[in-house]
């Protein structure tokens, strides 16, 4: 599954966060595939597109920022797989 992940950095001191991905890197299970990532212009959130089949690598990626950064996280599918998905009923 794909999953648009959305870090949110309001409230937290950025510097800390750059440090920290400096220092570890992105600390997630290496079997959790992250595609593309963008920064907000204002640098207060990152957007990740990320793939994996066990939730639960998102959850211990989650466990590794949770101090820092507030997470959404939001499974999503092409338009083209949904176009397929839903054409038996249109």
């Amino acid at each position: 599954m794909q999953f648009i992940v959305i870090e949110d950095f309001t409230g937290c001191d950025r510097k800390d966060i750059y440090r920290r991905f400096r220092d570890r890197g992105r600390l997630k299970p290496e079997e959790l595939v992250v595609h593309h990532s963008w920064i907000a212009a204002d640098m207060s959130r990152c957007f990740l597109l990320v793939e994996t089949d066990d939730v639960t690598l998102l959850q211990r990626w989650v466990i590794e920022w949770a101090d820092l950064v507030e997470f959404e996280i939001v499974p999503v599918a092409t338009s083209k797989d949904m176009v397929a998905a839903l054409s038996g009923h249109l």
